[in-house]
């Protein structure tokens, strides 16, 4: 076969940088950025060139495994007996319990790919089960519930026109490091230069001077403090008649409302909370007022406090009241070559609040329940308990809120059944673990990601190597097994109908004929120079398609039936009154603890990547120098991090980029997997052990996990002895 070279693009993060392969004889060489990509411009991260490693990594699952009765390990079995015995079991589940006894968990990765969540929705809709869960609620789920409220649409969410703006305030996001989330920008960073050099502003309000705070304007926050800046911001902008009112009286409902909640939240009284000074949030709001083009945006970090939703809510609030909604250099709303909000809300995908949990009586956002309630789901008797459960690319014993409980409900499966690239420290107490395919053995689009390209873009990629082992695309795992348990799968009700009658449309043809049909599509040849997959797989580097997008869109997008964006839904308001009477930080308890990302990590799943744990990376935990001396800590010294839930032990680093009273512990160490001998050895502690397992605890209008300012205290311990 030779030396060949093929172009695709990264699955890791949400900016899709592309890349360039080298392949030998069927084997994968070596990674590089694409040069020739037209936004990525031959960027990518360590982690994207990193996946050589993780292709050819002799730890992956390369074949079917089945875990031995005495439980001391697993056994290689043939696909035929793996998916013959897992259908044989959930079928018997079904008939003595019902389709809404079985379950799936579905990890981050499983949204890079194009085909795993349309088959996976598929299954679980034609089982009837309402046990659906994600990573989402670690992660986005309220961004997708502050849209339902604002527009109607959980999938209608605005992205910083980063390109044309001349003020940027960015609250919990750092994308020097994560390469933004919710917005895909290969080149984020020079899209964020260019704010300065054009003579514009970047704000980023962290408790943490991040990395990308440190290149531009640092505003101190307390963790989950966003929601009482942004109210004071509100404040501000009605108090002093600051507000666009055309804007407002032309996009909005609850105007009036929302000002009178906001009255409640002057900059003087939101100070101890917010942690911003009453005259620097003065300054903030009349400056986002008199930029000409202004936009805020938030990311994970204010989605993981208790007040998620309102935040997300409240960001949307600011760039309308201040009139850069649906603007050029504001929040914008991205289309598609593929008429994406239709075919979710046709598909019945674009969900919120539809069904609440047997658990926390939660609502579904986009069909999925919080995944902090599973534990709970699993141990509490009765009809609808959860007795099976799938697994793809996730893996919730390390990623769930409370990760003890987790670990020992999963104990009380009936059956589990895990589908990865390695033997997690889920997948380790999993009866089946079935080998899936990475991003460069399979074709794919980047169907999710459509509307968030900052600017419109559309391409598709082939496999790049073939499958290692007997490793299977997720979806043709799915839709094996569906026709052995006789389920008739689809995300829509054509493709149902096709499957009952043996007929099984690919993934791959189904998204030829939306692009076909699409705006830009060639409608099967009566629009000269319109898209097709043929169209694309001519072009590997993609294709850009405008250079902004339109703006002006919005109220025909709005689901609501005034088609205006509702600024006071009554959710809203109750949750700015709990807002208004929370209770003062426990004494006991008296630091904050936050999340942070790495680099060289991506969640749970790369740390047993060589490249990416080279010089001696430790799992640490970052302290402000005050709160260190206060606690008899040094650098390098071990320490005790207590909550009310648990505690782990961890080296400390001393760094004044903390604010004093928080501390910041990555998340996805402390592996325990049956099968990733590097990520083990790496050492470290699951941060989420200190995280509330009560769903009770969960944020009430998403059921988000509570991971950011958890209240905690710090002591030391011993030096290790080795």
């Amino acid at each position: 076969m030779g030396t060949t070279q093929a172009f695709t693009y990264c699955r890791i993060c949400e900016p899709l940088c592309g890349l360039e392969a080298t392949v030998r004889d069927g084997g994968l060489l070596q990674i590089r950025p694409d040069r020739r990509h037209p936004l990525s411009k031959g960027f990518a991260c360590p982690k994207g060139i990193a996946m050589t490693e993780v292709q050819n990594d002799p730890d992956r699952v390369v074949h079917p495994l089945r875990r031995r009765a005495d439980g001391s390990g697993f056994d290689r079995v043939s696909w035929d007996e793996a998916l013959d015995d897992i259908a044989g079991r959930l079928n018997a589940i079904r008939r003595r319990h019902g389709g809404e006894a079985i379950g799936w968990y579905f990890g981050n990765p499983a949204t890079f790919s194009y085909s795993h969540p349309l088959w996976m929705n598929g299954f679980m809709a034609a089982l009837g089960s309402p046990h659906f869960y994600s990573a989402g609620s670690q992660d986005t789920n309220n961004r997708f519930a502050a849209s339902a409220l604002l527009y109607g649409s959980p999938v209608l969410v605005p992205i910083p026109d980063l390109k044309r703006t001349d003020l940027l305030l960015m609250l919990g996001a750092n994308p020097h490091v994560s390469h933004g989330s919710l917005i895909t920008a290969p080149r984020v960073k020079d899209d964020l230069a260019a704010i300065v050099r054009r003579g514009g502003r970047v704000i980023v309000g962290d408790p943490r001077r991040t990395e990308t705070a440190r290149a531009y304007e640092h505003l101190p926050v307390l963790p989950d403090g966003d929601a009482w800046l942004l109210l004071s911001l509100l404040n501000v902008l009605f108090d002093e008649e600051l507000e666009d009112r055309d804007a407002c009286a032309r996009q909005a409902t609850g105007v009036r409302t929302l000002r009178r909640l906001a009255a409640a939240f002057p900059p003087e009284e939101t100070a101890s909370r917010s942690g911003v000074p009453a005259p620097t949030a003065r300054a903030l709001a009349r400056d986002l007022a008199a930029a000409e083009r202004a936009v805020v945006y938030g990311r994970t970090g204010t989605c993981l406090g208790r007040y998620g939703t309102l935040t997300a809510f409240l960001i949307d609030a600011v760039t309308l009241v201040t009139g850069n909604l649906d603007r050029p250099g504001g929040g914008i709303f991205g289309g598609s070559p593929i008429r994406v909000d239709e075919i979710l809300r046709l598909s019945g995908l674009a969900t919120y609040g539809r069904t609440r949990s047997r658990v926390g009586g939660y609502p579904d956002v986009l069909g999925t329940f919080p995944a902090g309630v599973m534990a709970e789901e699993i141990t509490t008797p009765g009809p609808g308990r959860l007795r099976a459960l799938l697994v793809s690319a996730g893996n919730p014993v390390s990623s769930l809120p409370g990760s003890a409980a987790v670990d020992a409900a999963l104990d009380e499966l009936d059956l589990l059944v895990c589908i990865d690239l390695y033997v997690t420290d889920t997948g380790r107490k999993a009866d089946y673990v079935l080998p899936a395919t990475t991003f460069l053995e399979r074709e794919d689009f980047p169907l999710p990601f459509l509307q968030n390209h900052l600017t419109p873009y559309v391409t598709w990629t082939e496999p790049v190597v073939p499958p290692r082992g007997e490793a299977r695309q997720e979806w043709e795992i799915i839709d094996d097994l569906a026709r052995r348990m006789r389920l008739g799968i689809g995300a829509f009700g054509p493709q149902r109908l096709a499957h009952r009658l043996g007929v099984r449309p690919s993934p791959r043809r189904m998204v030829d004929a939306l692009l076909r049909t699409g705006p830009y599509g060639d409608w099967y040849g009566l629009r000269r120079g319109g898209l097709s997959l043929r169209e694309l797989r001519e072009r590997p580097h993609g294709v850009v398609l405008a250079d902004h997008h339109r703006t002006g869109t919005l109220r025909r997008r709005i689901l609501h039936k005034d088609r205006r964006v509702h600024l006071a839904p009554p959710e809203i308001v109750a949750e700015v009154e709990r807002l208004a009477a929370a209770p003062a930080p426990p004494a006991e308890f008296p630091l904050r603890l936050i999340g942070m990302r790495e680099l060289r990590s991506h969640n749970s799943w790369m740390h047993n990547a060589p490249a990416l744990m080279r010089g001696k990376r430790r799992h640490t935990a970052r302290v402000n120098p005050e709160d260190a001396a206060e606690h008899g800590l040094q650098d390098g010294a071990l320490c005790r991090i207590s909550s009310a839930h648990g505690s782990i032990d961890l080296p400390v680093t001393v760094t004044d980029e903390m604010t004093p009273g928080t501390v910041a512990v990555p998340h996805g160490w402390g592996h325990q997997g049956g099968g990733w001998r590097g990520a083990n050895a790496a050492g470290g502690a699951n941060v989420n052990l200190l995280a509330s397992p009560d769903p009770d605890d969960l944020e009430p209008l998403a059921g988000m996990a509570h991971l950011n300012a958890v209240p905690i205290t710090l002591a030391p311990l011993p030096p290790a002895r080795h």
